[in-house]
């Protein structure tokens, strides 16, 4: 175990190392560049722009500008926000929290009815109830997430008034109810998607599972359904949703990249986009390399939940 959980931090070390690279070089030759924003205050000269790039070492080779950044960051400096000045971690630290909140929620969503449609689906195989599921999923993987918030934002902010069009509390009203008020809708927006997937995959696993020998020799034996189903059947059919749980991680940070754009939810995702249109190229790479380091971290907790999951497996 230990040996594998060496070879897979290496691993993930080299990954991280050529995704800093890869963003480093695609938001600094973007068109605009860092000074973009300086030129639109007033009174701005080109000699203070060269004095600027020169303050900020913009004006150097590009690979010097990341090996200083790189040095910087490893030190704990992720450098300061054009934007306001603050370092761009407590930057992150701030609205890391809200998206965590969105995606745990949206995950536990997905989880419950992705599994109750997979299983149930499985065991009423060819039913109509296992048509509708199929349909359903194929309907849900097409539906653009943007669309959907909009549909749901305006059929029950809008037209019914029964959940909030936006924001993580009203304003005057900090309660953890009025939270979870503002939490439903971008919940069960994110978790579209997700359920169709975990649904599709959790039939199949099912079906892959009831058709073995120890489920028929349970059921020959007269165990009850209900213990068939869920201490055999469904104790086994999960184990490769754990790796499955690891992969939505990056399906899950898109998502909410979108999600919270549209329900103005305070998270990672809203914060991208703010840092996109005020060019705020620090907390981009910070940004960057926080949502690369989740899901390596995340794929390698599902392999190691895995391995401990299921003692049949033993990884050297």
């Amino acid at each position: 175990m230990s040996a594998y959980l060496l070879r897979r931090l290496g691993q993930s070390l080299i990954l991280l190392w050529i995704v800093s690279i890869i963003g480093f070089a695609v938001v600094h030759l973007a068109p605009g560049g860092p000074l973009a924003q300086f030129t639109l205050m007033p009174g701005m000269t080109q000699a203070d722009l060269a004095r600027i790039a020169h303050q900020m070492g913009l004006d150097r080779p590009l690979p010097l500008q990341y090996w200083e950044w790189v040095r910087r960051m490893l030190s704990g400096d992720w450098g300061r926000s054009y934007r306001d000045n603050q370092p761009v971690l407590t930057v992150i630290g701030g609205h890391l929290p809200a998206t965590f909140e969105l995606m745990v929620s949206s995950t536990l969503i997905a989880m419950l009815l992705g599994t109750w449609v997979g299983v149930l689906g499985a065991l009423r195989r060819y039913s109509l109830f296992d048509y509708l599921a199929t349909v359903g999923a194929m309907v849900a993987l097409s539906i653009p997430t943007f669309w959907f918030g909009l549909v749901v934002i305006y059929a029950f902010s809008v037209e019914l008034g029964w959940l909030p069009a936006g924001g993580m509390f009203t304003i005057g009203d900090g309660s953890f109810i009025d939270y979870l008020h503002h939490l439903i809708a971008p919940a069960l927006v994110l978790a579209l998607v997700t359920v169709a997937i975990w649904s599709r995959y959790m039939r199949s696993s099912m079906l892959e599972v009831i058709g073995q020998d120890y489920i028929r020799t349970a059921v020959a034996k007269g165990l009850p359904r209900r213990v068939v189903v869920i201490r055999h059947a469904l104790r086994n059919a999960l184990l490769p949703m754990i790796t499955l749980a690891g992969l939505q991680l990056p399906t899950l940070l898109g998502g909410a990249l979108v999600t919270e754009t549209i329900f103005t939810w305070p998270g990672m995702g809203r914060l991208f986009l703010d840092s996109i249109g005020y060019r705020d190229y620090p907390v981009i790479m910070g940004l960057l390399m926080c949502t690369a380091l989740l899901v390596l971290l995340g794929n390698l907790g599902a392999d190691l939940l895995y391995a401990v999951y299921d003692p049949r497996i033993r990884l050297g």
